[in-house]
C-alpha cells in the first residue's frame, strides 16, 4: 500500500502536461496536440544523446540526473489519504522541502558552469523566487502540523478533518497556496511562461537552454513529476481515513485533472507579471499563509 502513492504519481505526471497543454488549445479555439504528446516528445528526447560544452564542468553533466532523482525521493514522502509514503517520520516534511532544494540548487549551479550570462539570469531569478515561496510552504506546514498535532506529511492528512466553516476556510486557502507553489516551483504563469523566449519573462526555460537530448528528457519529465508531486499533496486535503481504494483512487485522479485543467485555466486568462512584480505576487503567497496559521490559532482557541 506504501508504494501506492508513487505508482499514482508517476501515472498522472504522464498526462498532467497533456491536459494542461489541451485546456490551453480549448479555450484558445484550437484544436491542440494530443494528451500523450509531451510524453512523446519526452520520450523522443531520451533516444537522443546529450551534447556537452567544452566551456561546462562534470556539474553540467550530473545536474539534470540529481535533479531527478531529487523529485523521486521527494515522492517517497507523499502519504496517500491515511497510508503512509514509503518514507515517512516526524517532521518529514522539513527534509522533503531541502530535498526538493537540493535538485533545485544543482541545476542552478549548472546553469552558472555554462558560463552564459544569459542562464545566469535565469539561475538569479530561479533562486529568488524559490527563496521567496519557502516561508509560505513552511508557514502552511506549520500550521496544518500545529492543528493536528502531528509533525509528518501521514499524521497530518490522516489527522486532518474539516468540521466548521473556519476549517473548510483553511482547507481551500491551503489548496490555493499549494495551487500557486506548484506554478511558482515550475515556474509557469503568472511569474513566467516557458512558451516563450522573452528576455524580460524568461526563467526555468533560460536556465536549460544548453541542455539537449537525455538531459533534456530527464528535466521535461521532471517538471511533470513536479507539478503531479504537489496535485498529490492537494488530492490528500480530500483524502479522507474512512474512504475505501474503490472511492480514494478515483477522487485522487479527479484533484489531479482538476488541477491541470486549472493550470491550464491560469495559463490562458492570467497575464505575466512585469519581472519587478513578482516578488510581491510571490510574498502576498505567504501572507495568505499567515491567515491560515491566525485562522488555527482561532480553531484552538489560542487567540480570542
Amino acid at each position: 500500500m506504501q508504494v501506492l502513492s508513487l505508482l499514482l504519481i508517476i501515472f498522472t505526471s504522464l498526462f498532467f502536461t497533456g491536459i494542461v497543454i489541451r485546456a490551453k488549445s480549448i479555450f484558445s479555439g484550437r484544436k491542440g496536440p494530443g494528451i500523450l504528446q509531451p510524453m512523446r516528445d519526452i520520450i523522443r528526447s531520451f533516444r537522443k544523446d546529450s551534447v556537452y560544452s567544452q566551456t561546462s564542468s562534470i556539474i553540467f553533466q550530473l545536474a539534470p540526473i540529481i535533479y531527478f532523482a531529487s523529485l523521486l525521493m521527494a515522492i517517497l514522502f507523499i502519504p496517500f489519504g491515511n497510508q503512509p509514503g514509503i518514507i515517512s517520520f516526524k517532521g518529514d516534511f522539513v527534509l522533503f522541502a531541502y530535498i526538493l532544494a537540493l535538485g533545485k540548487f544543482f541545476m542552478i549551479i549548472a546553469a552558472l558552469d555554462t558560463g552564459s550570462s544569459f542562464e545566469g539570469m535565469g539561475a538569479s531569478r530561479e533562486a529568488l523566487f524559490s527563496m521567496l515561496v519557502e516561508p509560505a510552504f513552511f508557514m502552511l506546514m506549520g500550521s496544518l502540523s500545529l492543528l493536528t498535532g502531528y509533525t509528518s506529511f501521514a499524521g497530518i492528512f490522516s489527522a486532518l478533518h474539516f468540521g466548521s466553516y473556519t476549517s473548510y476556510g483553511i482547507g481551500i486557502l491551503a489548496s490555493f497556496v499549494f495551487i500557486t507553489i506548484a506554478l511558482i516551483e515550475n515556474s509557469r504563469m503568472p511569474v513566467d511562461d516557458p512558451k516563450t523566449h522573452l528576455e524580460l519573462t524568461m526563467v526555468h526555460e533560460v536556465m536549460i537552454l544548453d541542455n539537449s537530448g537525455f538531459d533534456l528528457g530527464l528535466i521535461m519529465y521532471a517538471i511533470n513529476l513536479k507539478f503531479a508531486l504537489y496535485g498529490a499533496i492537494i488530492a490528500n486535503f480530500f483524502l479522507t481515513p474512512g474512504f475505501q481504494l474503490y472511492y480514494s483512487i478515483p477522487i485522487y485522479i479527479a484533484v489531479q485533472v482538476v488541477f491541470a485543467i486549472l493550470v491550464g485555466v491560469i495559463e490562458s486568462f492570467s497575464a505575466r507579471f512585469r519581472m519587478n512584480h513578482n516578488p510581491q505576487f510571490i510574498l502576498m503567497f505567504t501572507s495568505i499563509s499567515l491567515l491560515i496559521f491566525l485562522g488555527v490559532l482561532l480553531m484552538l482557541g489560542k487567540i480570542i
